[in-house]
């Protein structure tokens, strides 16, 4: 294997025509440049130099690997000089997939810091709901996902999804009751017992929502009706303002519309919000910074708790 030492004086004999003029321009000593030429003959099997008592040429075996090497060298220097300014946040790039409901709010909010303090850094955003930005994660796709998971299923298959994962806390969310306005629960106001609402067409969220849902309302003593299922939050809300059922929600996506009908949740329901990277890639520097940026941003959302 040739090392860019051994070529930078392969290139500098070819340039100076003998070993003490590439000992000039490189600033070491004849015998220096001599053993180095020497070891990258060896791990080139052949001889590169013919050494003559004023000039030294290369062989043509010389001659083609200092060609290649001006192309070597000029890439390994451009490779440098591109993981320098990734270390020092002048370039690099952070893939974020985030799930739908931090759009309105937290993603914004860190995002527009990000790009503040470090323009040059691309930051990109795909929407994605838990176990699918967990897979993408896990497959390379992103650096860095944006996730939740129900506080009272932590323990389950959810905590074991987390698993091997660098997990930064952003926040805890919580599940409040969106009904119509003309609801009767809506216009006493106060909490709403999820058994109350054990009579009513449902709006659930993504399919891991449908099943948290469905598990609660089995704690509670019934099996929910669902008639509409949608992953887009002003639909979701669209439909209860419509009269066409009753959901529940996190606050995140709640802070974006201008809805009466939203009430305490009894019993509390909350998800725990996170950010979730590979622990090599936290080590990134656009990478830890777009993980504090999350966390400041989540600090000054009104939904934490």
């Amino acid at each position: 294997m040739f090392e860019a030492r051994h070529l930078r004086v392969l290139r500098a004999v070819a340039r100076s025509g003998s070993l003490s003029g590439a000992a000039r321009e490189l600033g070491c000593t004849q015998p220096a440049v001599s053993q180095q030429m020497k070891a990258l003959e060896l791990a080139a099997g052949t001889p590169l130099l013919v050494r003559g008592w004023r000039t030294t040429r290369l062989t043509e075996a010389g001659e083609a690997l200092a060609r290649h090497a001006s192309g070597i060298l000029a890439g390994l220097a451009a490779a440098e000089e591109e993981v320098a300014a990734i270390g020092g946040l002048r370039a690099g790039r952070v893939r974020m997939v985030s799930f739908p409901s931090a759009g309105p709010s937290l993603v914004p909010i860190a995002l527009a810091a990000m790009r503040a303090a470090h323009p040059d850094v691309r930051v990109t955003l795909a929407e994605a709901q838990p176990p699918r930005a967990v897979q993408m994660l896990r497959a390379g796709e992103c650096e860095l996902a944006l996730v939740y998971r129900y506080a009272d299923d932590a323990g389950g298959e959810d905590a074991a999804a987390w698993e091997g994962f660098l997990v930064r806390p952003l926040l805890t969310d919580r599940l409040f009751a969106v009904l119509p306005a003309g609801h009767a629960p809506a216009r006493a106001g106060g909490p709403v017992r999820l058994s109350d609402l054990a009579d009513e067409a449902w709006i659930a969220g993504c399919p891991y929502c449908r099943r948290h849902l469905v598990e609660l309302c089995g704690r509670e003593g019934f099996e929910p009706r669902i008639d509409f299922a949608t992953d887009d939050y002003p639909a979701a809300v669209g439909l209860v303002a419509s009269g066409m059922g009753v959901s529940a929600q996190p606050v995140l996506p709640l802070e974006a519309v201008r809805l009466r009908g939203v009430r305490e949740l009894r019993p509390s329901v909350s998800q725990d919000v996170a950010a979730l990277t590979l622990p090599d890639l936290a080590q990134v520097p656009a990478v830890d910074m777009m993980l504090g940026r999350l966390r400041l941003a989540a600090l000054r959302d009104p939904s934490a708790v």
